[in-house]
């Protein structure tokens, strides 16, 4: 399965779970709350490490 294959299931998946405002933020890299990663985590049956990367602030914000 292609990439953009993934992305448009995964997409498909997260909104039954969350609404297309949030989707549209997540997108823009905006925050969101743990409420939120939970469901999106329910949604894709994987864990936070699946879904979100840290960054490290110190060196962007420097």
């Amino acid at each position: 399965m292609g990439n953009n294959e993934a992305k448009k299931i995964s997409q498909y998946k997260l909104l039954k779970v969350i609404d297309n405002k949030t989707l549209d933020a997540i997108k823009k890299n905006k925050n969101i709350t743990l409420c939120t990663l939970e469901k999106i985590c329910t949604a894709l049956e994987c864990t936070p490490n699946g879904v979100i990367k840290f960054a490290d602030f110190i060196k962007e914000n420097h």
